[in-house]
């Protein structure tokens, strides 16, 4: 790839950019759900993804010791609320609210505690156990170097569990940190990918990758061989995640929030939770544009390199080179950052990413430039794509001539498609979003059930 060199206070890392489109298509405007039905009969309703993420992340306070997890089911785009007590609290108004509402054996609780117990008797080297709300239990994961008897010990521990609360299924990949040597971001003899653009907490520019990147190396650069422009400030691998904040050398930098697609950009707007089922794409400057679906919540993946707890697991592929690059929705939401995984882009395989929501609170950080921050960054006065004479993506390393350069971010250039959404439809927009929640707090009031729950996202 070649790299454009440009004014340095436009020479932000256009995070995620190279030229490669990869397998998922690319289209402008966003396609959109509906509304499904009438909320008298308490149909189901239908959900834009991102919705459903947002309403998901909020329900676990409402629905107390019942809940146990919940999922989008991408085909009828549903929001599905599991409860071991189909008569419990909340359960109706959530049904009232248009969600799907599905009894099952087994609490959150008791999942969280099947998987301290694995963490406890089975933390082998490349081995990954995280909750599955669809199947209702714990996904188990052993890559192709547990044999043996580590093989023996893993399945026992399991079996151990029950046989309704774990499941285990074989890799034939290595789980491995996607770190690589040769384009994107460099250190030495060292490849990653940046994440997205941040704004730290003493108010400079800076942008988030993968831990194991920001513990290989202190200096970055944009381009081979070339001259430091970052330092890295924080970096976590192994332990509680797998996260590094890096900070640009020129403190005038301006860091576009959007992630560079090559020839278009996705103006990122804030972050968000992962849900399972949701629709997700990936950014890296090996393999460039790949997508899938989200598989699990609260990973933890025994590298050979040590435990990083806390992750997203999904089917996305990803290689090495694509560590520390941005997985995010197509209406701009920002998921993750790509830890590591088993496969390829040919074969397929696991992938696992760092929750952006984690790491932007370890660090201090805010998503975007200015003041835009996790929970209610937009398209502000310095956050997306056009901030500053264009800045950004646009003139950056692969992005293209003009690409993305000065769009307005959100109006539809560079939205990802979604193949599961209908369009010509109604979208369930953010006022509906609010009522909805607004009908289970009410609801819950009524029942004289507690709420965290203060407005919409």
């Amino acid at each position: 790839m070649s790299h454009k060199r440009i004014p340095k206070r436009k020479a932000a890392i256009a995070v995620g950019g190279v030229a490669a489109l990869g397998a998922a298509a690319i289209l402008l405007p966003n396609a959109n759900a509906s509304q499904d039905g009438a909320s008298e009969d308490a149909a189901p309703r239908t959900f834009k993804a991102g919705d459903a993420t947002g309403l998901a992340s909020r329900l676990g306070g409402l629905l107390g010791d019942s809940y146990a997890g919940a999922y989008y089911d991408a085909t009828t785009r549903q929001l599905v609320v599991n409860v071991t007590d189909g008569d419990g609290q909340g359960t109706s108004e959530l049904e009232q609210a248009g969600a799907t509402v599905r009894q099952v054996d087994n609490s959150s609780t008791e999942l969280e505690s099947a998987a301290q117990t694995l963490k406890s008797e089975a933390t082998i080297p490349g081995t990954s156990w995280a909750v599955d709300p669809r199947t209702n239990k714990i996904l188990v994961t052993a890559d192709s170097t547990v044999t043996g008897a580590k093989w023996d010990q893993l399945e026992s521990t399991v079996q151990s569990l029950g046989s309704g609360t774990a499941t285990i299924n074989k890799s034939a990949g290595t789980f491995k940190p996607f770190l690589a040597g040769g384009d994107a971001i460099f250190a030495g003899g060292a490849r990653c990918s940046a994440g997205f653009n941040v704004t730290a907490g003493d108010g400079t520019p800076a942008f988030l990758t993968a831990g194991h990147c920001g513990v290989a190396a202190e200096q970055w650069s944009d381009a081979q061989d070339g001259a430091p422009i970052a330092t890295v400030d924080q970096a976590v691998f192994p332990g509680d995640g797998d996260f590094a904040l890096v900070k640009y050398d020129d403190p005038a930098t301006v860091a576009a929030s959007e992630v560079n697609l090559g020839d278009q950009t996705v103006a990122i707007t804030e972050a968000a939770e992962a849900t399972v089922g949701q629709q997700v794409f990936r950014m890296g400057s090996t393999t460039g544009l790949a997508d899938g679906q989200v598989l699990g919540l609260d990973a933890t993946v025994n590298y050979p390199e040590g435990t990083v707890t806390g992750l997203v697991q999904t089917d996305v592929c990803a290689e090495p080179g694509d560590s520390g690059g941005s997985l995010f929705t197509q209406d701009g939401l920002a998921i993750g950052l790509t830890s590591g995984g088993s496969g390829d882009c040919t074969v397929g395989g696991e992938t696992f990413f760092q929750p952006v929501t984690t790491a932007l609170e370890a660090v201090g950080a805010t998503l975007g430039a200015g003041d835009a921050g996790a929970g209610d960054a937009g398209a502000g006065d310095d956050a997306g794509a056009g901030a500053e004479e264009g800045a950004g993506a646009g003139e950056e390393a692969g992005a293209g001539d003009d690409a993305g350069a000065g769009e307005d971010p959100g109006a539809g250039d560079g939205a990802v498609e979604d193949p599961g959404a209908v369009e010509n439809q109604d979208a369930v927009g953010e006022q509906d979003l609010g009522d909805l929640i607004a009908d289970i707090i009410n609801g819950l009031e009524r029942q004289g059930g507690q709420s965290s729950l203060t407005g919409t996202r």
